[in-house]
């Protein structure tokens, strides 16, 4: 298949940073406070024994979020409208609707953890600047067109760097880490069970398979060279071999900024023997813990940091929850667009905001908030992943662009494993949620 010339510009002319976009900043947000909280918490409790699990999760990852990558650049369209050419409403209604409230519980923790590390750090009330960071967040969102919301996005997930960075501000024995980081460790407890499941949960999270199709498809729209795979198969080769870099970096700087934050909390919080059911129970909390273990300059890292990814995972969460409604109910939606051209679009990602923000004026502890997202996105991923799968290869919506092997088997095994950890999650909290 010969690629054309014009829709290959993007490869050609631009850079590796250029180049990378939905992948990225997929990749990144999953890296958001409640996912610091669920790495800070395995290695504070089990130090080593989880590390391989970011082995093991990368290719799953890379796998799923490529495909859903293939499927916005092939169709122009999100996973939504894809969805509904399948599967009939009330099945694509209720995905939605789950994908929704998770997101808005999910946002709801984030913007408090970014406000818990926010005056932890400098003073003042947690609850100000949780309101203070939604607000900046919604505003960039509605003000600021996609082409530079992007860019400041895709520069944005530099401050991961700081859980790397305080890799080599604590003491590593690199002897015992390397093995588990390869080899496997399992424990006969509950705990160590639902940590396992709550990892897997934390790396396949369906908030992003809808922004990344999301993404491609915006990406589609933006550019006039290039047109959905469907109508223009000349631009698959270069456009299937900048989603896969793309992708794969994403998901390799999501997976090793989780193993910084799983080594750091294992030889600082496990080390001292920490308790975690006392300690830390958000991203902040592992932070406030860090200070006196391995120092200010590791606490101001790993505190800002959360700051920094909650900005990163808040537009993402919002946005998806747009994406997803305005493409359910056939509305005009695009972040390329002013608030006038798609007033509907921007009002479900300033509603999901807003609720968000107001789960912390009504008291939801973090915790909870974090469980019930938690759930809800145990619920929702699998059948996702299901339908995605089953997109990826029908005819009538991809056409002619097969999945290759690779990520036919990657994407199946992604999905059987995310169904096996959704029914032992929700088995666990029934049978062993105090």
């Amino acid at each position: 298949m010969a690629s054309n010339p014009v829709g290959d510009s993007r490869e050609t002319e631009h850079g590796l940073l250029e180049s990378l976009g939905p992948g990225l900043i997929t990749g990144a947000a999953d890296d958001d406070p409640s996912g610091i909280a669920t790495y800070s918490q395995v290695g504070a409790q089990f130090g080593f024994s989880l590390l391989w699990t970011m082995i093991v999760t990368f290719p799953l990852m890379v796998a799923i979020q490529e495909i859903c990558g293939r499927l916005g650049r092939i169709t122009g369209t999100g996973v939504t409208a894809s969805l509904g050419k399948r599967y009939p409403r009330p099945y694509v209604v209720g995905i939605v609707a789950l994908l929704c409230v998770a997101n808005i519980f999910n946002l709801g923790a984030d913007l408090a953890a970014m406000g818990d590390a926010a005056a932890t750090v400098v003073g003042g009330k947690a609850l100000v600047f949780a309101v203070a960071f939604g607000a900046i967040s919604l505003a960039l969102q509605i003000l600021v067109p996609y082409r530079r919301y992007v860019n400041y996005l895709r520069w944005l997930t530099l401050v991961l760097f700081a859980y790397v960075a305080t890799v080599f501000v604590v003491h590593v024995p690199w002897g015992e880490a390397l093995p588990a980081a390869i080899l496997p460790r399992f424990q006969h407890s509950s705990d160590y069970w639902m940590s396992l499941v709550a990892v897997l949960g934390t790396t396949l999270s369906p908030y992003l398979f809808f922004w990344q199709t999301a993404q491609e498809a915006e990406e589609v729209r933006l550019r006039s060279s290039e047109q959905p795979l469907k109508r223009k198969p000349a631009q698959a080769v270069a456009a299937f071999r900048r989603i896969a870099m793309d992708t794969r970096t994403g998901m390799a700087f999501s997976n090793i900024v989780a193993l910084a934050i799983i080594l750091t909390t294992a030889v600082t919080l496990h080390a001292h023997g920490a308790n975690t059911s006392n300690t830390v129970e958000t991203a902040a909390d592992a932070a406030r813990a860090l200070k006196p273990l391995a120092g200010r300059f590791a606490f101001l890292l790993f505190a800002l940091g959360i700051v920094g990814t909650g900005l990163l995972a808040i537009p993402v969460l919002a946005g998806s929850a747009g994406y997803a409604v305005a493409s359910l109910m056939s509305w005009r939606g695009s972040l390329e667009k002013k608030p006038g051209q798609a007033p509907r679009f921007y009002g479900v990602i300033a509603l999901a905001t807003v609720v968000g923000i107001g789960l912390d004026f009504v008291g939801l502890n973090p915790i909870r908030a974090l469980y019930l997202s938690a759930v809800l996105n145990g619920l929702v991923a699998a059948p996702v992943m299901f339908s995605v799968m089953r997109l990826a290869d029908d005819p009538k919506i991809i056409g002619e662009f097969h999945l290759p092997a690779y990520l036919r088997w990657g994407g199946w095994l992604a999905t059987a494993v995310m169904a096996l950890a959704s029914v032992a999650f929700l088995a666990c909290s029934l049978l062993f949620k105090k």
